[in-house]
């Protein structure tokens, strides 16, 4: 008898011990970190997915291009003595700058879609103009004599060649050029056109200009080259993000595109206007804009998903209540069915994002998380009041999200004072309950 009893008693104890319970709801909080996380793979995953088959359509149309130019390649003799004290010569190349450039353009953008994917592409037409000069001797350290002005290369860079679309012509002084692909070194840029133009010594600021027509997709930069560097570009992208080292001194933006206008001086960036060989890096100074796509799903799925685990303990901590205040047993098994429906939530929302736009993934999802545990609640409980408190917690914690996701830049305040106001209604709800006594208490089956 004595065994029974002991066994009837920690029975009972389990039953209803609320510090057993808590304990129950925290590893059942834990436990379903485990599926929180596989969503976080499986958003990662179709990420990847995404990301692999934009970047087949960019490489079709054009990748992201930076530009880098015009700038002058010009070679010159090194002499070095060989292990015999022979007077030897090696080619060796310096590079000239323009004294200034000016770029204007219009850039038209394009969607192009592959399954339920989008890729953003773009097609630019720009136009160049500017004036070269031509150092001095003393301002190179190289002997007059040595310098193979005819041979000098005219240049552009270009990250992805295959987006230009029209032959380039190129208006030097008074005469014209054409180009061909290849440059003579990589010291400024790894590829682009070039095209053979004979310089003097003598030259002083002469004139150029010509047109690029080039395909592209997600960003466009540029590289500052120009003693005084100015570019002037239009789009009907009504999203860019400005990036790179320089922000434009003016932009313009309506729900029909942009204009924008950026200045740079050669006192702005860390290189000269000549040097030789590759002692300098100019990427590092190269500005533009990204094709920025507002509506992003993943990025939209990390941020929902960031509040999985809160929302569990938010569900729960109301079931848990409702336990004490009602004297009704929730068996974890139903604490964990209900969390399983949170979760769920996050990957209804997922899915049907990639299908319909975010906000009616989002409605669609918590409608149906919301109904179905409140349909549930009323089950076990039996209870239309709890029931519709249920229903109305959980409209209101989505609606809530909701309301934080739109307000990005007030996330951290908009959470803390949710944080606030939920713990300061559990304290005024729960103010009155003697702890001790409902440790005593057998809640109804």
């Amino acid at each position: 008898m004595n065994t029974q009893e002991t066994i009837r008693k920690t029975g009972n104890f389990i039953r209803t011990s609320v510090t057993l319970k808590m304990i129950s709801i925290g590893i059942l909080v834990l436990v379903l970190l485990i599926p929180t996380a596989m969503i976080s793979s499986l958003r990662r995953e179709r990420e990847a997915r995404r990301d692999a088959v934009v970047q087949e359509i960019n490489q079709k149309w054009g990748n992201r291009q930076t530009l880098t130019g015009p700038f002058f390649t010009v070679p010159y003799k090194s002499f070095y003595k060989d292990k015999n004290d022979k007077r030897r010569y090696s080619i060796r190349y310096f590079h000239i700058l323009p004294e200034k450039l000016h770029i204007k353009g219009d850039i038209a953008s394009h969607i192009r879609y592959r399954s339920m994917y989008e890729a953003v592409v773009y097609h630019c037409q720009l136009e160049f103009s500017g004036v070269f000069t031509v150092p001095r001797f003393n301002q190179l350290n190289i002997a007059a004599e040595n310098i193979l002005w005819e041979k000098s290369i005219f240049s552009v860079g270009m990250t992805d060649m295959r987006g230009i679309k029209e032959s380039i012509h190129i208006a030097f002084g008074e005469k014209n050029y054409t180009v061909n692909p290849g440059l003579k070194t990589k010291d400024i840029a790894d590829a682009g056109v070039s095209s053979l133009i004979p310089l003097a010594s003598t030259d002083r600021s002469i004139p150029f200009s010509f047109k690029l027509t080039l395909n592209g997709s997600d960003q466009i930069q540029f590289t500052p080259l120009g003693e005084e560097t100015t570019v002037a570009i239009h789009s009907d992208w009504a999203s860019p993000s400005f990036n790179g080292a320089f922000l434009p001194v003016e932009r313009t933006l309506s729900e029909n595109g942009f204009t924008a206008t950026w200045k740079i001086l050669h006192l702005n960036r860390n290189f000269p206007q000549y040097w030789e060989g590759g002692r300098y890096h100019v990427n590092a100074s190269c500005f533009g804009f990204k094709f920025l796509i507002t509506a992003d799903v993943y990025q939209k799925a990390t941020r929902v998903s960031k509040y999985a685990i809160l929302f569990v303990i938010f569900t729960f901590s109301a079931f848990f209540f409702a336990e004490i205040i009602n004297k009704n047993r929730v068996h974890p098994i139903q604490y964990l069915l209900i969390g399983l429906a949170v979760i769920l939530f996050y990957i209804l929302q997922l899915s049907l994002s990639e299908h319909v736009n975010f906000d009616a993934a989002y409605l669609i999802s918590a409608t149906a998380i919301t109904l179905v545990i409140s349909g549930y609640t009323k089950g076990f409980f039996k209870k239309t009041s709890f029931t519709l408190t249920v229903f109305s917690l959980l409209t209101i914690l989505y609606l809530y999200l909701y309301i934080v996701l739109q307000l990005e830049d007030y996330a951290l305040i908009m959470g803390s004072v949710g944080l606030f106001v939920v713990l300061a209604t559990v304290m005024f709800v729960t103010r009155k309950i003697d702890w001790y006594a409902v440790e005593k208490d057998t809640p109804k089956a």
